[in-house]
């Protein structure tokens, strides 16, 4: 009678509704390692940005166009292309070494590759010449995917998101100070004769100071890994043993990152011998990794067809389809531009991930590609009736914020390629798949786009090449984000 009684009353006083699980703290980010991740993120936009303002302007000056203006975008593509071209073949082997060596030796090897790659930029004066500094700049940056992996290994779940909101800051400050250095630097007797005016050397190699800025920066950035990076593979080989094919597994080993960013879900799972030991390839190739390596490299195409339209848009003159700004002005609107990003990604981007989680986000920023593509055509039949009128900037004005909002999926798709890992071990692996993808449709990317571009500005029969080719691409970012799960695959197991 008792035993009926408390079950009576149990049912009565247990609610319908069971209590909502609190959610988890947030991890504090581990600032002195993370600040100086963010510092090396600068390197690879600095070095690939630039080149963005006078990059027309040096094709033309080469001579390899022979005059004629509707081929530049052509060979400037192909210029960019071929530097992801040359990291499509090596990145994925660098990102699996990372695994097994650690990630501060492949951080080293990439941030060499890029000092040495732009003083050898800024010397070429033969398309060849060009064409070699960008393969070789691509072939050794193994630290696209790595300075990534870095990243998951010093966090965890709780403040995934808050870290990858300051991975913008650094694309965005690179982004804004290289088209800066590039516009104001390129041809400096010319923009400065009372400093530069009697450099012999400036005259005949007009853009090796803008490209030594941010060759410089790298080989700093070289010194201060080397000097104060923490390793965060916990087990690893040497690379001598790892060259000979010795032990390739790596064995107990003492971790020199930082730990205490390990929640202790985290740090239990790290616990099993299975997470220490990176997989094959073939085990990665599960279809979650699969997933989101290809929606980053939908994102990545669309992402690299617009920033390469752009400064060639805006370089064009009018009567060709563009606006006809002059490199210093291209240069100053990349820059404020990437200063805003920059800030609107660290003060939104956690918050928002927080209340709408990373389908949302990304779904709604790949939308923002239609519009975002639309304004071209638009501010062209503007300016061509008002000249660079009021108008004209509001509408370039809307269409960097539209593409701030584009923006917000990387990070959104950088924790789906985290949480896509097997296990903790294989994050550089996983991270070079999903890298290698990107570097392949940058390749085809920058060359398939610029020369649409060409196309149009040559044939007026094709004047909407190029936006009904990038319309396209949106198409298939939408398309391949209802893949996505709306949680992550982590928080599913």
């Amino acid at each position: 009678m008792r035993t009926i009684t408390s079950q009576q009353q149990l049912d009565e006083e247990t609610p319908l509704l069971p209590p909502p699980q609190q959610k988890k703290a947030r991890t504090p980010l581990p600032w002195r390692q993370f600040s100086i991740i963010l510092f090396l993120q600068l390197a690879e936009p600095l070095t690939s940005q630039v080149i963005a303002p006078f990059a027309p302007q040096l094709i033309r000056d080469i001579g390899i166009t022979n005059g004629d203006e509707t081929s530049v975008g052509y060979y400037v593509g192909l210029m960019y292309s071929l530097f992801f071209a040359s990291q499509a073949l090596t990145v994925l082997h660098w990102s699996r070494i990372s695994d097994h060596i650690g990630r501060k030796p492949v951080i080293l090897i990439g941030l060499f590759g890029l000092s040495f790659s732009m003083y050898c930029f800024g010397l070429s004066r033969t398309f060849s010449g060009l064409v070699l500094s960008r393969a070789l700049n691509g072939a050794l940056n193994g630290s696209v995917g790595v300075v990534k992996s870095m990243m998951v290994d010093i966090t965890d779940s709780t403040n995934l998101a808050q870290a990858y909101a300051y991975m913008p800051l650094a694309w965005s400050t690179g982004g804004s100070i290289g088209p800066l250095v590039g516009g104001l630097l390129s041809r400096p007797v010319e923009q400065f004769p009372n400093v530069f005016g009697h450099s012999q050397f400036l005259k005949t190699y007009p853009y090796f100071l803008a490209c030594a800025v941010p060759a410089t920066f790298s080989a700093l950035a070289w010194l201060m890994t080397f000097l104060f990076l923490r390793e965060t593979v916990p087990t690893r080989v040497t690379l001598v043993r790892f060259l000979r094919g010795k032990d390739t597994t790596p064995g107990p080993a003492t971790p020199t990152g930082s730990t205490d960013s390990l929640s202790t879900e985290d740090a239990a799972r790290c616990t099993n011998d299975d997470d220490f030991k990176p997989l094959p390839l073939r085990s990665l190739l599960i279809p979650r990794v699969i997933i989101a390596a290809g929606n980053y490299a939908a994102l990545s195409l669309l992402d690299i067809a617009f920033r390469d339209v752009q400064p060639l848009f805006f370089a064009t003159p009018l009567e060709f389809g563009g606006l006809g700004l002059d490199p210093p002005r291209i240069g100053n609107i990349l820059a404020i531009y990437g200063v805003i990003n920059g800030l609107f990604q660290i003060l939104f981007f956690a918050d928002l991930h927080d209340r709408f989680g990373s389908k949302i986000i990304y779904s709604a920023a790949m939308a923002a590609g239609i519009p975002i593509v639309i304004a071209f055509p638009i501010l062209n039949a503007v300016a061509r009736v008002q000249g660079l009128s009021i108008t004209v900037w509001a509408i370039v004005g809307l269409q960097l914020a539209l593409s701030m909002l584009l923006n917000l999926a990387y990070a959104c798709i950088f924790i789906y390629i985290a949480a896509a890992s097997p296990n903790p071990a294989s994050f550089g692996a996983t991270s070079g798949i999903a890298q290698l993808g990107v570097s392949i449709v940058r390749a085809i990317g920058p060359a398939s786009a610029t020369s649409a571009f060409s196309l149009s500005i040559k044939d007026p029969r094709h004047a909407w090449m190029v936006y009904y080719y990038m319309i396209a691409l949106v198409c298939i970012g939408i398309f391949a984000s209802l893949f996505l799960p709306r949680q992550s695959w982590k928080n599913q197991r």
